[in-house]
């Protein structure tokens, strides 16, 4: 059995020994018990200059290489979004780059016909994050001028998405947070946006706990209001929301949403805490699922949702609950600096060839966090080489210092 010295928070070590590796089965059929998109992130070539304000630059066939291994356990890809660095490293021109290739790679998939695809659109394959991050915000004026910016920019954003194929995630926009000044800028704005779309698309609301740049958004800071407003917005326009992505990490508010929604609009948990029983329902209502956490438990959450396809609901929920310890630790504030966490599982399960991210963000979390990762991410059996994956860890200790 593979071991190694793992560091504490008060400076000693302790010899760790790892469990045997989990062998978790792909889907032979498609998944139909729940719509689930894994949050992807994006891999950079290892000697860009991954410094803060760096251009991105992205390795291309190892970030497309996972979001194939991501379709191969039958779950869809949410690109593009917060996962993937937008506001934290991956400017405009690498995320319209992201879009198109990842429209490009997902039609290929529907082409071929996969046992666990087999069926599906591009838009069941690929959501992709339409924003404003393309805007400066210093130079954002406020007013109806700054209001109608974040329109144009926000369809700047969904022309690109629209066009490569992949469903529309309408996020949620640092520069309308900004310029509102009411609730009523923002109905404006979503509405002349849902009014426009072919589609019907996602609607993101992101809780600052993920960026704190987005507070007040819905024009208040009572969750309560803004969820109204919210509710609203939805119930005029039921017609042009396929879904709401709902990360406030908040479950007992999503579950009051979730029933609160009109027919035939899903409820996409972004909820990386509690995401087992919002999956699993109250026996009236379940939560689908649009998680960051998926993309780091793909295996496990794939072999849940097949139990559930099985109708094996116990089954289902041990697994969902067996990866929970680590959504919890990944997702501990801050929070916004998840991505860090799951970049460093890729690492570690040889998904890429370093442990790099846009922007400098691999620095994001410390040494002991991320041994903390690696001994959770082996006690829920997704370390898929044990060996690899603790080589990997024993070389990133002893390079920083650790049991030298």
């Amino acid at each position: 059995m593979t071991s190694l010295l793992l560091p504490d928070e008060d400076g000693s070590t302790r010899l760790y020994k790892l469990r045997p590796g989990t062998t978790w089965a792909k889907p032979s059929a498609p998944i139909t018990s729940r719509h689930a998109y894994a949050a992807a992130h994006v891999i950079p070539e290892a000697c860009a200059d991954n410094t803060p304000g760096a251009p991105a630059q992205l390795d291309w066939d190892a970030t497309l290489a996972y979001r194939h291994e991501l379709w191969s356990y039958g779950l869809g890809v949410a690109d593009a979004m917060d996962t993937a660095q937008r506001g934290m490293g991956l400017d405009w021109a690498a995320t319209q780059q992201l879009i198109k290739r990842t429209g490009a790679e997902a039609a290929t998939v529907v082409a071929a016909g996969n046992v666990a695809t087999a069926g599906k659109s591009v838009r069941d394959l690929v959501s992709c994050g339409a924003g404003t991050d393309q805007l400066d915000l210093s130079a954002v004026a406020a007013g109806p001028a700054g209001i109608q910016a974040v329109l144009d920019a926000y369809r700047e954003q969904i022309a690109v998405v629209s066009e490569a194929g992949p469903k529309v995630i309408l996020m949620a926009s640092r520069a309308l947070a900004k310029v509102a000044t009411s609730p009523d800028d923002y109905l404006h704005v979503y509405s002349t946006l849902l009014q426009e779309v072919d589609q019907p698309v996602i609607l993101h609301w992101l809780g600052t706990m993920f960026d704190p740049a987005l507070a007040e958004y819905w024009g208040s800071d009572d969750v309560a209001v803004a969820t109204e407003t919210f509710l609203g917005l939805i119930r005029e326009h039921a017609d042009k929301v396929d879904g709401v992505k709902v990360s406030l990490l908040d479950a007992a508010h999503e579950v009051a949403l979730r029933a609160a929604l009109p027919q035939g609009v899903r409820l996409y948990t972004g909820d990386d805490f509690n995401y087992p029983e919002l999956i699993d329902g109250d026996g009236s209502h379940y939560s689908d699922a649009l998680l960051g956490i998926f993309a780091a438990i793909y295996p496990a959450a794939s072999a849940a949702l097949q139990s559930y396809d099985a109708g094996d609901a116990v089954k289902a929920r041990a697994i969902l609950d067996s990866t929970r310890e680590l959504g919890k630790h990944i997702f501990s504030a801050p929070t916004f600096y998840y991505k860090t966490g799951i970049a460093f599982m890729s690492w570690l399960n040889g998904k890429q060839a370093g442990f790099q991210m846009v922007g400098g963000l691999h620095s994001g979390r410390s040494v002991v966090h991320l041994a903390r990762t690696f001994e959770l991410a082996d006690q829920a059996g997704l370390l898929r080489d044990p060996a690899l994956a603790a080589f990997r860890m024993s070389d990133y200790l002893r390079i920083n210092g650790v049991g030298v």
